[in-house]
């Protein structure tokens, strides 16, 4: 077979860049920023930009080897520098999108460049997190007489430690892959702050499995179920115009929504219009609203990334807002994602896990209108695609913690969560974790005494034992996340004896488990 006249020239040009592409992974000093520009717009703006951040991130981790300490605007940069690199990391399939069309050399130079950025995007990830969490300990000496063998004994070490984040190079992808909720120190930067006067709570505890609910209302239909382990859900029935409102009125200003998704059956051929809605409502008909509604939708489809999309609507035909908000939530989908929502006046706000996507500073155009939660889900496969919620709690308030403990003295919160019956926080709760360690760094002569409390599921000495436990675990994350000095900080356990609630419902018991803040 004849090859084409310039085949041969094509063959030897990608022999050599896939040769290129080997040696820069074999690289041990400082990576060189390339000198030459691409001419693709994309490539070079992200090339540019990631070795902005990787030109930070190595001259830090030299302090480290070198056993300088970082101060506090050194962690500040490192801090905002891991924000950016998410985002650049999150927008590298796209540019690759870029290069069809190219000339085959035009496409090896940019290709080449843009290996070179991932690979110092990976590094500034995975030492921007160790420098942060105060793991990159390495002497000098002992960098100088391992420097040749670094990248060998880091591969061995990846292969034969799978645990260690900090050492297994496709830790980004584990993480992804695991429960989200495994990892507190990717919500170290949290700040949800649920609000503190619980309004409604249902976990489903006290409903009949295969019932509908007792505290909801529907036009269709609906059960709760249980899931394994995972406890008691509430399954939504998907359909047009079928709507599902919890037994809630007359929300107020400033609250926040709470609630966990599971679902079940969802894959690449779910329908790229399966959404679920949350539905602020003037009404608690079976419809979006009368006069005034404002509506946010989570995209379930998975073969492509679908946008969350927000509207409203206020006395007007067509709503002032009506936007779709880029995001890829595929697999956090799939991996019982926890949803936050503030209100605050007019602003509203959604988190999804730790992320932050929505904030909308007059989403809420007219206050004191929309006084009714309620959900909608469409589109799924009936009796093949499911979704179910739990832990649905809305509150007054997400005021500020740190003004009210500084003035006051004392907090005292319900939303720090634990799994149930351990104290192992679940890391949602870091929002509020995050404010109090801010007022301890700012007063340094504060101190806090931590007090656990129950609710009266089990025996006295074993709820005494636990909010004792969970003082501790609040003591621990404010230390080794936070990094408070230790003895800044007392704990207690009060167990089930001093309830703000009554411990025959699920309302009150959600009331009771809770945690003060008190200066000493």
């Amino acid at each position: 077979m004849k090859l084409p006249k310039n085949a041969k020239s094509i063959l030897t040009f990608w022999m050599a860049l896939v040769f290129i592409i080997t040696s820069v992974e074999a690289q041990t000093k400082q990576i060189k920023r390339p000198k030459s520009k691409t001419n693709v717009y994309s490539v070079d703006t992200f090339v540019s930009e990631s070795f902005d951040i990787y030109d930070k991130v190595y001259k830090y981790d030299g302090y480290a080897a070198a056993g300088t300490p970082l101060d506090d605007e050194d962690i500040d940069v490192l801090e905002d520098a891991l924000d950016d690199l998410s985002g650049l990391s999150d927008s590298a399939p796209d540019i690759l999108g870029d290069l069809d069309g190219l000339s085959v050399l035009k496409q090896g130079k940019a290709t080449l460049q843009m290996n070179k950025a991932k690979k110092v995007l990976k590094y500034s990830i995975k030492t921007s997190k160790e420098l942060l969490l105060g793991q990159r300990k390495r002497e000098k000496e002992e960098k100088d007489k391992k420097e040749e063998k670094d990248t060998s004994s880091n591969d061995s070490n990846s292969k034969n430690d799978s645990n260690s984040p900090n050492e297994n190079d496709n830790s980004e992808e584990l993480k992804e892959e695991s429960n989200i909720s495994d990892n507190l120190e990717v919500y170290s930067k949290y700040d949800f702050v649920p609000g503190d006067k619980l309004l409604f709570f249902d976990n489903f505890a006290n409903d009949f499995v295969g019932d509908f609910p007792s505290k909801w209302n529907t036009n269709a239909s609906g059960e709760v179920v249980k899931v394994g382990n995972k406890g008691k859900w509430f399954e939504l029935k998907t359909g047009y115009g079928v709507f599902y409102i919890p037994d809630l009125k007359d929300l107020p200003e400033d609250y926040t929504i709470e609630f966990d998704i599971l679902t079940k059956g969802i894959s690449q051929q779910t329908s790229s219009t399966a959404r679920f809605f949350v539905i602020l409502s003037d009404n608690d008909e079976f419809n979006n609203g009368t006069n005034h509604y404002a509506k946010v939708s989570i995209p379930l489809g998975q073969y492509s990334a679908f946008s969350f999309r927000a509207s409203n609507f206020f006395n007007r035909s067509n709503g002032a807002i009506n936007t779709d908000i880029k995001a890829d939530i595929r697999k956090v989908i799939l991996n019982q994602p926890h949803i936050a929502i503030s209100v605050t006046k007019k602003r509203y706000r959604l988190w999804v896990n730790q992320t932050k996507y929505i904030d909308i500073p007059r989403f809420i155009e007219q206050e004191n209108v929309l006084k009714y939660l309620k959900f909608h889900l469409n589109n799924l496969k009936d009796n093949q695609e499911h979704l179910y919620i739990t832990n649905l709690k809305v509150a007054e308030g997400g005021v500020d913690l740190r003004r009210k403990l500084l003035s006051e003295g004392k907090i005292s919160t319900n939303g720090i969560l634990f799994d149930s019956g351990s104290a192992n926080i679940q890391p949602q709760s870091l929002g509020i974790i995050r404010q109090i360690s801010q007022v301890l760094m700012q007063d340094e002569n504060i101190k806090l005494n931590i007090v656990g409390h129950t609710d009266a599921d089990g025996t006295e000495d074993s709820n005494l034992k636990l909010s004792k436990a969970r003082a501790d675990a609040v003591k621990n994350a404010l230390i080794n996340i936070y990094k408070v000095s230790g003895d800044r900080l007392q704990t207690d356990g009060k167990g089930e004896s001093e309830p703000v609630g009554d411990n025959s419902s699920s309302d009150g018991k959600a009331q009771n488990r809770r945690v003060e803040f008190i200066k000493i």
